[in-house]
């Protein structure tokens, strides 16, 4: 199999222009009613709980904003704009936090995603800042668990000087969302517009110094964890699964991407998604899964710190923040 790697001057040339992503910021005529502005010093950028025996941290990377324009892009727009107003969001920009989950359970120490690194946008880029200001000790970190190769989830797997992060940590990825961004010369199959995001999926699963373990639906990666197939939003997308003394918790990745728009209609799919009807698919089976079995989820990208539930309403569903507690 031929792989293109580039160097590091070409990743951050292609990186730097992410016409996709790095879309300059939209003015807003009037904000949402009610909306809160930034506050005057930083926010806790992590959040602790527990799962029956697990011990769980959620890390934030760091935020986004993208135009709105790409939510529900199988609907009106009218209807989108309509729901976001009604939902006290700003109807032309949205603004995507990053939660990543950490778990601590008997001798493993899981990371999920790896977050953008130096290497996206300039307000993502914080795991590693925020794991030390939570006391987190990367050297502890024994697996890395990457749910698919898109820029804020595999850029941050190595520093400024091409090392990986976590070098004695095991990496783990979908044998299908491997082989989908190493298939010969893919840069050249897609649209000029999404090559930056091929070349920094290859450069990050090429990187010296990690092997990869790659692994199929229903995989376990420790006692009581495991990841499941949620393909859609990429061609081999997985989410993870954890379980301790009866209770679970599912970490989406984006599976699931919006926390009010992919639950009210769960039949809307975004532009970002490489296959719409897919997506909607998996969606439905998530949201059906956890909403019977009681399941809490994770939304990587759901308002910090982006843990919850599902519930079921008539033909949709609603997301239900966790009632978490101050102390044990």
């Amino acid at each position: 199999m031929t792989v293109f790697k580039p160097n590091r001057r070409e990743m951050m040339k292609l990186a730097a222009m992410a016409p996709a992503f790095a879309l300059p910021a939209l003015g807003v005529a009037a904000p949402a009613r009610a909306q809160l502005g930034a506050p005057a010093s930083a926010n806790p950028t992590h959040f602790r709980f527990t799962l029956g025996q697990a011990r769980l941290t959620i890390l934030s990377d760091g935020y986004f904003s993208l135009p709105t324009a790409g939510l529900g892009v199988n609907a009106d727009p009218a209807d989108v704009r309509a729901f976001l107003e009604r939902h006290y969001l700003s109807p032309d920009e949205g603004y995507s936090h990053t939660n990543h989950l950490l778990i601590e359970a008997g001798d493993a120490v899981v990371l999920v995603d790896v977050g953008s690194g130096s290497r996206f946008m300039p307000t993502t880029g914080r795991l590693m800042a925020n794991m030390e200001a939570a006391g987190i000790d990367p050297a502890s970190v024994t697996h890395v668990v990457i749910t698919h190769a898109h820029p804020d989830h595999i850029w941050g797997i190595r520093d400024d000087f091409d090392e990986p992060l976590f070098p004695d940590a095991e990496y783990v990825i979908g044998a299908a969302e491997h082989a989908y961004w190493l298939q010969d010369d893919l840069v050249n199959k897609v649209k000029p517009e999404d090559q930056q995001f091929v070349l920094g999926a290859v450069n990050s699963l090429t990187l010296d110094g990690v092997d990869w373990r790659l692994v199929a639906d229903g995989e376990e990666i420790v006692p009581g964890l495991r990841m499941i197939a949620t393909p859609g939003h990429t061609p081999g997308h997985m989410s993870v699964v954890l379980e301790s003394e009866g209770q679970q918790l599912m970490a989406l990745g984006d599976a699931m991407s919006h926390a009010y728009t992919n639950f009210a209609h769960p039949d809307w799919f975004n532009g970002f998604d490489a296959d719409g009807p897919q997506t909607v698919a998996t969606r439905m089976r998530l949201l059906d899964m956890a909403a019977t079995d009681r399941i809490a989820v994770l939304g990587y990208h759901f308002p910090f710190p982006g843990v919850g539930h599902v519930l079921r309403e008539g033909e949709s569903w609603r997301f239900l923040p966790a009632l978490w507690q101050f102390e044990g």
